[in-house]
């Protein structure tokens, strides 16, 4: 069993920056791909990046939404990932939810509780 904690979430203005972690325990964090997601008021889930379990430095995905203003990351070494986000905008208000999924064991995946993220303009 996997856990999972994010944290950073706020308040910020339009325009501002903030980094969400995730920290992990329970299980062989290297192991599983690591996406955020997120969830804005009466809308449905989405993707928002994901990184694959290869090493500190595994490929990475964006929705258009977001490319060029965040950045996923993560280190194996501390069981966490990372989403830094810049020049945020109102619409990125949601809660950010941290993911895990393993790359061998299908149906194998975990979430967070999530963090809330709210922009103001």
């Amino acid at each position: 069993q996997v856990q999972l904690v994010e944290s950073g979430g706020g308040l910020v203005q339009a325009g501002g920056s903030l980094r969400l972690s995730c920290a992990a325990s329970g299980s062989t964090f290297s192991s599983y791909n690591l996406g955020w997601y997120r969830q804005a008021p009466g809308k449905q889930r989405e993707r928002v990046a994901t990184i694959t379990a290869g090493g500190n430095g595994g490929s990475t995905n964006y929705a258009d939404s977001v490319k060029e203003r965040f950045t996923i990351s993560r280190d194996n070494s501390k069981n966490t990932g990372y989403l830094q986000m810049s020049r945020l905008k109102p619409e990125d208000t949601a809660v950010y939810y941290c993911n895990l999924r393993h790359v061998l064991l299908s149906g194998m995946e975990f979430w967070g509780k999530g963090t809330l993220v709210t922009v103001s303009s």
